[in-house]
């Protein structure tokens, strides 16, 4: 279908988590709005994501008996996103961030809970907390959608139980304990039980969580004010006005058509993560092509801002925020990408580099983890990383996307992403390692691991790693030794979980010329606008967290008008 209309308030390009959140904080104002979508689904790279939002000293913190303020949040940040670079945007985030979020709780279907335990990932800098700055989206039934549920981006079957199961992250301790708890045993069959009943009715689970269920709540916002998407479209070009962005050119199907927009233009397209040429000419060499980013962000809205002559944020520390991720192929053929979230902190793995040592403290930050491959590997993209492990391992934590338990993991042999031996000299000789050299880096690591100590890295030293880490597992959560064969590797690449540089901002989410000087009509939010923290990764919920602030932001400017003239046609009558 096309569009309804010719012309709209509101024009946004791109229904990730900030793009869903201008639109439906415009139509919330009384703007009529369209969102226009490359893709058949709403949700982007968030939709695959743990949804995290970071949002310091925000007013769930006080609901829960914690603390925080933006004082602290200044002083953190400063020791973490060193310089003046976008110090102004850090600024309008966090005055306005706990705005955003409480606005949106108010007048649309979001809804967040702050995460008791989740630390910022410097817990040792000062500003720093132990949790309450993450939120997380509330649960939400995808039967609520209606048949709209079909236009939620679904999960990578990898990354969900049974192809399509969704789970509380409270119950995962639940599923870990089946076997050794009555309670966990029965809880893990109610859910599996109702997981059951949902497949007779949908193609997948509908308990939705994570990040699948902030882009649920987000599409449930659209829905319910009207808001017109409209998918499987290109937009080919922007409209000017003179100096002013007036609309947009559409490709659906086989035709063009302008459209236009009254009050202005959203980018929200996801950044670049999948466009070869601007990788190679933004990323290091060293970190390759891989990405765990939704394949649909190919850089649309850089390319269009460009055409306005908006300025590129490059000032950066690090191109990307990163993930180490391993590569595999599905059954259908296409090759999948699995982020290494938190496995790599869990006790008895360890990283090593192409000599086949350790290089990296484990249970640092996904970023900081893939900052050290990218040292490591000195401008060769294909220099090679492995997680090591043992057979014990394998089977309580899993690796990748092998889940724990998996007893018939040999399949994954087969297809050469697990690297399986009866013994450390054969491994080695496998991942083209020196054996001696192999067997002094297990033996210098568990000797100190059995007594959970890491005189190497001091991986769990910190509450964030151990936040990571088994916090069952004692004394250290995440040290335990390498003993039990047979012993197994896996190959880890540096990949990205989404560009940090994109287009100049104003604190209003206006697109600015490279004068500073902002291009009337056009916005942008999320990985289309430069990373307010310039590439570091302070804390869990970095992306997120300005992308609904920034959505928040330019869906409130476009409305001014509207509020104004709608207070005025009240107060007249």
């Amino acid at each position: 279908m096309m569009p309804a209309h010719e012309t709209y308030d509101v024009i946004v390009i791109g229904a990730g988590a900030g793009g869903m959140t201008a639109a439906a904080v415009a139509a919330a104002q009384g703007l009529r709005v369209l969102v226009i979508e490359k893709t058949a689904f709403v949700g982007g790279t968030t939709a695959w994501s743990a949804g995290m939002v970071w949002i310091p000293a925000n007013a769930k913190l006080k609901e829960v008996g914690l603390s925080d303020s933006v004082a602290d949040a200044v002083q953190y940040l400063s020791g973490t996103v060193p310089g003046p670079v976008n110090a102004g945007l850090r600024a309008a985030f966090l005055a306005r961030g706990p705005e955003a979020i409480a606005w949106l709780e108010a007048n649309t279907e979001v809804r967040l809970q702050p995460v008791m335990a989740c630390p910022d990932c410097y817990p040792e800098r000062l500003g720093a907390t132990a949790g309450g700055r993450v939120l997380e989206p509330v649960g939400f039934d995808g039967r609520q959608l209606g048949e709209a549920f079909a236009r939620l981006r679904p999960l990578p079957p990898e990354f969900t139980p049974f192809g399509g199961m969704m789970v509380d992250p409270l119950d995962v301790a639940h599923l870990r304990s089946v076997g050794k708890s009555l309670r966990s045993t029965l809880g893990a069959a109610r859910l599996v039980a109702r997981y059951a009943l949902q497949r007779l009715r949908s193609p997948r689970g509908t308990s939705l969580y994570l990040g699948n269920a902030l882009a649920a709540r987000l599409y449930a916002s659209l829905l319910a004010r009207r808001v017109e998407v409209l998918f499987n479209a290109d937009v080919e070009d922007l409209s000017m006005q003179g100096d002013r962005v007036g609309g947009v050119v559409i490709r659906h199907g086989s035709r063009d058509r302008p459209i236009a927009a009254r009050r202005g233009v959203v980018l929200a397209t996801g950044g670049f993560s999948h466009d070869s040429s601007l990788r190679k000419r933004c990323f290091p060499a060293a970190a390759g092509f891989v990405s765990a980013a939704n394949p649909s962000s190919t850089g649309d809205g850089i390319r269009l801002a460009a055409t306005a002559g908006a300025a590129l944020n490059t000032d950066a520390t690090s191109p990307a925020c990163w993930v180490p991720a391993s590569l595999f192929r599905r059954a259908d053929g296409s090759r999948g990408v699995f982020p290494h979230m938190a496995d790599c902190a869990k006790p008895g793995v360890i990283a090593i580099n192409a000599a086949g040592r350790r290089f990296v403290n484990e249970a640092a930050s996904h970023h900081e983890f893939v900052l050290a491959m990218l040292r490591e590997s000195n401008g060769k993209p294909d220099r090679p990383f492995y997680l090591l492990c043992d057979r014990r391992f394998l089977w309580a934590y899993g690796l990748g996307r092998i889940k724990p338990f998996t007893r018939r993991y040999r399949r994954y042999v087969a297809s050469g992403e697990l690297i399986e031996a009866p013994d450390l000299a054969e491994l080695a000789v496998r991942i083209g390692v020196e054996p001696p050299v192999l067997a002094a880096t297990i033996a210098s690591y568990n000797e100190g691991a059995g007594e959970g100590r890491d005189p190497e890295f001091g991986r769990g030293s910190t509450v964030y790693q151990r936040h990571l880490g088994d916090i069952g597992h004692k004394p250290n959560p995440c040290v335990a030794p390498i003993l039990r064969a047979p012993f197994f590797a896996m190959r880890i690449y540096p990949a990205d979980l989404g560009t940090a540089i994109g287009v100049q901002v104003d604190a209003q989410a206006r697109v600015l010329r490279a004068d500073g000087t902002p291009i009337a009509g056009l916005y942008a939010c999320g990985s289309d606008m430069g990373s307010i923290m310039n590439g570091n990764y302070p804390a869990p919920g970095i992306m997120l967290g300005p992308a609904l602030t920034f959505g928040y932001i330019a869906g409130r400017h476009l409305s001014e008008g509207a509020v104004a003239a709608t207070a005025a046609a009240s107060a007249s009558a």
